[in-house]
């Protein structure tokens, strides 16, 4: 039976979602950059270096966190994307982003949840 995952394994996992939305970032820059351009491969690598440590990572939280949960929680990253999208490129945040990632947070509240219940 796998562990439940403790305060920090959740913190850790989340943590882990911002750093992935990081990615996002890489990935507009290297699109505002002129193809095969300095700036394109450099972004480009930075994309590649994100979804490595991702992936090394997830692999160790899902060692302590049931994959349901993780999966469940994954859903985040939209929330990270959005929030670094302002803090970043100076995005607006609009209503709908507001309500979309109320959702996200709802549904992951709901699945967790529903998770405790099916494990009494």
């Amino acid at each position: 039976m796998q562990s439940k995952g403790t305060g920090i394994d959740y913190l850790l996992l989340h943590l882990l979602f911002m750093f992935n939305a990081t990615g996002g970032i890489f990935s507009k820059r290297a699109g505002m950059a002129p193809l095969f351009s300095k700036t394109f491969f450099i972004n480009y690598m930075g994309i590649f270096a994100v979804m490595v440590v991702y992936a090394i990572c997830w692999q160790q939280l899902l060692k302590r966190i049931p994959l349901t949960v993780a999966m469940a929680n994954k859903s985040a990253t939209v929330i990270w994307g959005i929030v670094l999208g302002a803090l970043v490129f100076h995005e607006t945040i609009t209503i709908w982003n507001i309500v979309g990632a109320c959702i996200i947070i709802i549904g992951i509240l709901m699945f967790v949840r529903t998770e405790q219940e099916e494990q009494k």
